[in-house]
């Protein structure tokens, strides 16, 4: 799925991979509340990585 990431990602799979993705990364803020542990903070950002790699791969704006 997501964990490799690489130039040669095929876009067919760009609308599922987003998804999840987005529904991770929301309930990670949605748990974190006020404090934020290093390890959340890095899940973090790797999903917002992952998202933004996905959508300038495959040509996605919002």
């Amino acid at each position: 799925m997501t964990d490799n990431l690489n130039s040669q990602y095929d876009c067919a799979s760009a609308g599922e991979d987003l998804h999840q993705l987005q529904e991770q990364l929301n309930a990670l803020h949605n748990e974190q509340g006020a404090a934020t542990s290093k390890e959340q903070s890095d899940l973090i950002n790797r999903l917002e990585n992952q998202i933004q790699f996905i959508k300038n791969k495959c040509d996605i704006r919002p």
